[in-house]
């Protein structure tokens, strides 16, 4: 962090808001029942809820977090839609090797879900590691996807990017420094360059390192293949009429706003929404207001009008 210029802005952010990192936001997470599926030989992690007539919405995992993730709100969106979430394979308990560190190979993946749990007329909710997965996945099949919600993530170039990404994607020296340190590591550096507001506690911290416990090398892949990842999504950008609601942290600090911003312009049925002093894991910072956004936006029908 000393090295990270982007740090010490939100260090005063968060000194200003009288952040507390040993007050976790949740003392415990809230229930999500999860379950191992095997799919395409991996054995996957996912959490369901059923909710027969009710929208269907899918969430996909953020780095360097898990589909745990989505606790703080789980228990709201399933008073109102059918729930179902996946650790990408590669991160969160998800097993998976360096075959799956491109957007391209994630993107491929998340169809072969979609088609083994006959996910048909879903909302995708994807943040972080996750959008560039849905956008490859709707840019590139055929799909009966009712709309997209993502934002915090990498896919236009050129990508705006902090030096955070610029060490782990550009710099071969600090990927060498990273890759032989601890899991616990990654996830209290994510802490720090993530968070405004949000505090995780200690169950969601002890899932994270358990997730990229001895896999940081392979972690590390997704970022050494990050310019020809976005290389693989960047075109199909256009080509998206799916209905997508963009949402940003004000405050992030590791793929900017203007990534959102400029995202909007090039894709021709989206609309952006920024939420207001959250940093990069937006979906925590403002997890209340996330979920509102996801009710909201199902709820007013702008995705099936927008079709």
């Amino acid at each position: 962090m000393a090295l990270t210029p982007e740090y010490y802005g939100l260090r005063r952010l968060r000194a200003a808001q009288g952040y507390d990192r040993s007050k976790p936001t949740y003392p415990t997470p809230n229930d999500m029942p999860f379950e191992m599926a095997e799919v395409d030989g991996e054995q996957i992690r996912i959490a369901r809820h059923p909710n027969q007539g009710k929208p269907k919405v899918m969430l996909l995992t953020p780095l360097p977090q898990s589909i745990l993730a989505y606790a703080p709100i789980w228990p709201i969106l399933s008073e109102r839609f059918e729930l179902f979430a996946y650790d990408l394979p590669g991160f969160g308990r998800s097993t998976g090797g360096a075959q799956y560190m491109t957007f391209a190979a994630q993107g491929k993946f998340l169809k072969k879900v979609v088609d083994q749990f006959g996910l048909e007329n879903i909302h995708i909710v994807a943040p972080d590691i996750g959008m560039p997965s849905a956008l490859f996945y709707t840019g590139s099949f055929d799909n009966t996807v009712e709309s997209l919600i993502i934002g915090d993530g990498p896919a236009i170039v050129p990508s705006t990017n902090a030096s955070i990404i610029r060490k782990l994607g550009f710099s071969k020296f600090w990927a060498l420094i990273i890759g032989n340190v601890g899991s616990g590591a990654l996830i209290k550096a994510g802490y720090q360059i993530g968070y405004t507001r949000y505090v995780p506690n200690e169950e969601e911290t002890a899932d994270y390192k358990a997730s990229y416990r001895g896999r940081m090398k392979t972690v590390l892949e997704w970022f050494r293949l990050y310019p020809e990842s976005l290389a693989s999504v960047d075109p199909l950008l256009e080509k998206i009429d799916t209905p997508t609601l963009l949402f940003w942290g004000e405050q992030d600090q590791v793929l900017p706003v203007d990534n959102g911003e400029r995202l909007a312009k090039r894709m021709p049925n989206s609309r952006l929404h920024v939420l207001p002093g959250a940093g990069h894991f937006s979906y925590q910072d403002a997890s209340q207001d996330f979920a509102q956004l996801i009710i909201d936006w199902i709820a007013s029908g702008t995705s099936t009008q927008s079709k």
